[in-house]
C-alpha cells in the first residue's frame, strides 16, 4: 500500500482540511501530520480506498476513510489521541 499521492491528496482535502482544525497537530507535508516532532498520522491510497495511518500509543492504527462515518471515526480518535 503507497503512501497517497498528490490527486489522492486533492480527494481527501475535505478530510485534511477538518484535521487541520484539531489543535496540537502540525501539517509538515500535505497530508502528513505531526505532534510535536513525531508522526503521528499520514494517507495511504489502495485500490481497496483511502486509509490513515494514526498513532495510537506507540504504534499506527489503520482506519478506513471512504466514508463520512469512517471519517468521524478517525476524527474522534485522533482528537482523543491528542487529549491523551
Amino acid at each position: 500500500m503507497k503512501h497517497a499521492g498528490p490527486q489522492a491528496l486533492d480527494q481527501l482535502e475535505p478530510v485534511l482540511a477538518k484535521l487541520r482544525k484539531l489543535e496540537g497537530l502540525r501539517e509538515r507535508k500535505r497530508g502528513a501530520f505531526y505532534r510535536g516532532a513525531s508522526a503521528f498520522l499520514h494517507f495511504h491510497e489502495d485500490p481497496a480506498g483511502f486509509f490513515a495511518d494514526l498513532k495510537v500509543a506507540d504504534d499506527f492504527v489503520r482506519f478506513p476513510v471512504n466514508r463520512g462515518a469512517e471519517v468521524e471515526r478517525l476524527l474522534a480518535r485522533a482528537a482523543r489521541a491528542l487529549k491523551g
